[in-house]
């Protein structure tokens, strides 16, 4: 990769500043965690990435223009820009949100979420703890996983080319 690249890979298409890889890990690879306050999220996201990325709610199935995105890329938290899912990952899971058999390891954490009565794994940003989705054991091979994930949650970077 050269000098170009590097430097392309490292930008962010969207309001976002500009956040450097460094700023991205703490001491030994783990990620640097991004705490801000309710007003500073406020400032940094449109109303409708508020309301999903820090309050978890969910959009509207078929409301996110990345449902339909087939172009190499990355897709990064709408958040602080980390990245969560490479595009070879993404399928057509019928439901009306952006899906994925597979993340980028380390990037996500999940927990146990009751808000339906029934118990689902839900999944947030490991780095701002931005609310994503939540992940299914009804996905495709190889992984039979479905991280269904909220389209107004993410940035898509596509892939440089030339």
């Amino acid at each position: 990769m050269n000098r170009r690249q590097f430097i392309a890979k490292g930008m962010v298409v969207s309001i976002l500043p500009l956040i450097s890889p460094a700023d991205l890990l703490a001491d030994h690879g783990k990620i640097k965690p991004l705490k801000l306050s309710k007003e500073e999220w406020r400032k940094r996201l449109t109303e409708e990435q508020f309301r999903i990325l820090r309050e978890e709610e969910t959009e509207y199935p078929y409301s996110s223009p990345l449902n339909n995105e087939k172009r190499e890329g990355v897709y990064h938290c709408a958040g602080c820009n980390l990245p969560l899912f490479e595009s070879t990952a993404k399928y057509d899971s019928g439901t009306g949100w952006p899906s994925f058999f597979q993340s980028i390891p380390n990037h996500l954490e999940t927990k146990t979420d009751f808000r339906i009565i029934y118990p689902r794994t839900e999944y947030h940003c490991a780095r701002c703890g931005g609310h994503q989705g939540h992940v299914f054991d009804d996905g495709p091979k190889p992984t039979g996983q479905r991280w269904c994930n909220n389209g107004f949650a993410l940035k898509f970077q596509p892939k440089e080319t030339g």
